[in-house]
Formats: structure tokens, C-alpha cells, sequence
């Protein structure tokens, strides 16, 4: 298995549980993400993924939030912190 790079991009639903990420992409359609950007989902947003296998729980501005798999596939993150 080779090595993932510290700051190499994931989508959210492979972000481990109980660990952070910073938002650096969202794809998808132009609708998709102007919604997750009214729930304050956006570029640079710092996100804790409580857990979840689907729909995923996750923390943004001290709010939870739950996003289904395909939801989470579109959001791309940096992992951040120690875990």
C-alpha cells in the first residue's frame, strides 16, 4: 500500500471518523454546491467527521450536519490535525 501525502485530497466519506479536514473542492452540479454552501459547507470550511457509514455525521461551525454517501463523495477535503 503506498502512502497517502499529508495534504492529498479525499472525499469526505473516506476522512476516518473523529478526524478533521478542510474543505478544498466541492464537485458535482452547480446546484449541488450552492446548497451544501448555504448549509456552510465551503472551500476552506473546517470539518470533524463524527462517524457514520452513510449517511455520514459531521460537524461544521458547531453544527451536525448528515450527508449520504453520494453527498460526501462530492466534497473534497485535506486531512488536518493529529488523527
Amino acid at each position: 500500500m503506498i502512502p497517502t501525502p499529508i495534504n492529498a485530497l479525499v472525499p469526505l466519506c473516506q476522512l476516518p471518523a473523529g478526524s478533521m479536514g478542510r474543505v478544498r473542492e466541492l464537485t458535482g452540479n452547480t446546484d449541488f454546491c450552492q446548497r451544501v454552501r448555504e448549509m456552510g459547507i465551503g472551500e476552506s470550511t473546517s470539518v470533524t467527521k463524527v462517524g457514520g457509514r452513510g449517511p455520514f455525521v459531521c460537524q461544521v461551525n458547531g453544527l451536525r450536519i448528515a450527508l449520504s454517501h453520494d453527498a460526501a463523495m462530492c466534497i473534497l477535503v485535506e486531512k488536518i490535525g493529529p488523527h
